[in-house]
């Protein structure tokens, strides 16, 4: 365990600077993931890593991954964001999962997932991070794309909220592609389609008789990133 005693200094200058990050500590799972903790003043921030192996091309791309309100690390679907690390990580694309310190406290998870990109691009080396955010991660998502808009290569949404996504339009070029159930009996399908009319671009990809969480469209959502992602990852 690396310490690092959080004392009064000087106005935070990056997204891990805002952590105060009092301690970490990681280990290998397996040969190409990674645990990570990070204990702040405001809570455990936890990251799964997926790195590519030593004998994989690096793309210049990464992914990073936030779920929603409750939190949480698998994503929609059938644990879509874990095939995500393990399937891309073996293409050469760093994948990092974020489990937030303080779920559905938008302003936190926010700095959460910016320090996950921080670490994407200073850590593992990757030149801009794909953004994927599930239902409240939708929301964070857009904002942390937007405000780090220079180093982000796309955002991608899961059964999203609209709140939290008033300054989509800060995306400008950035691509954007949400997909939500019509079913949705949580988070109806035109929350998505507000933030893409607040974006001013973007596609939904509608997933006729599927819900909040997705569990009937893993092949369609599957098939759609694997359209989307390529040239997005280098």
């Amino acid at each position: 365990m690396d310490d690092a005693a959080g004392t009064a200094g000087p106005t935070p200058t990056t997204p891990l600077d805002a952590l105060q990050v009092m301690a970490s500590s990681d280990v290998m799972l397996t040969p190409t993931l990674r645990h990570v903790e990070m204990y702040t003043r405001r809570g455990l921030l936890t990251l799964l890593w997926h790195e590519p192996a030593d004998d994989v091309p690096r793309r210049t791309g990464a992914m990073v991954l936030c779920g929603g309100a409750m939190g949480g690390l698998l994503g929609p679907g059938d644990a879509l964001f874990h095939r995500l690390g393990v399937e891309w990580s073996a293409r050469g694309v760093p994948v990092l999962r974020v489990s937030y310190r303080r779920p559905n406290d938008l302003d936190l998870c926010c700095v959460d997932v910016a320090a996950a990109v921080q670490l994407a691009i200073g850590g593992a080396g990757a030149e801009r991070v794909v953004l994927m955010g599930h239902s409240f991660g939708g929301a964070v998502a857009v904002r942390v794309g937007v405000g780090l808009r220079d180093m982000v290569a796309g955002v991608a949404t899961f059964a999203t909220q609209s709140a939290g996504c008033e300054l989509a339009g800060g995306l400008r070029d950035v691509p954007l592609l949400l997909f939500h159930g019509e079913r949705d009996d949580i988070l109806p399908i035109e929350a998505s389609e507000m933030v893409r009319m607040i974006a001013g671009s973007g596609e939904v990809v509608r997933l006729p008789g599927d819900g909040h969480l997705l569990a009937k469209s893993d092949d369609i959502i599957w098939e759609r990133l694997e359209e989307w992602l390529p040239a997005l990852l280098a």
